[in-house]
């Protein structure tokens, strides 16, 4: 399934997937990773500053994670341009979502802005029956 939002002319694009061969249903841990492409729909060029994610694992206290880029680095997309990157999740539950935002930077005016990153669920598919 894919989620998608526009925020100020980014627009973020969501794709999550289960990894069975990554998990360990007996220990309560599953493992998700998502796909995710950020597209500067809008007419600056701008530059990804950092991150900031709310983690639900549905039985467990939700987790904030903050940091500097995505997976290591801070792209700038000028008009048109789109960056793709993958990264994962461990739930504990198998059953969570994931929302947050990036905080963005006009490059000309070094002005800084969020830009939503759409809640995506992450469901282990026989948790679903």
């Amino acid at each position: 399934m894919m989620i998608t939002e526009i925020t100020k002319g980014i627009q973020v694009t969501v794709q999550v997937e289960f990894q069975p061969e990554y998990s360990n249903p007996v220990q309560n841990h599953f493992v998700f990773t998502y796909q995710i492409t950020i597209e500067n729909k809008s007419d600056k060029t701008i530059q990804l500053i950092s991150r900031h994610w709310e983690i639900d694992d549905i039985t467990f206290p939700k987790r904030e994670v903050e940091g500097e880029g995505v997976v290591g680095k801070q792209p700038i997309l000028e008009p048109g341009q789109a960056h793709q990157y993958v990264s994962g999740c461990n739930l504990k539950s198998g059953i969570g979502k994931m929302q947050g935002y990036y905080i963005m930077e006009h490059l000309v005016s070094g002005r800084q802005f969020p830009v939503n990153i759409p809640a995506f669920e992450m469901v282990v598919p026989f948790k679903l029956n």
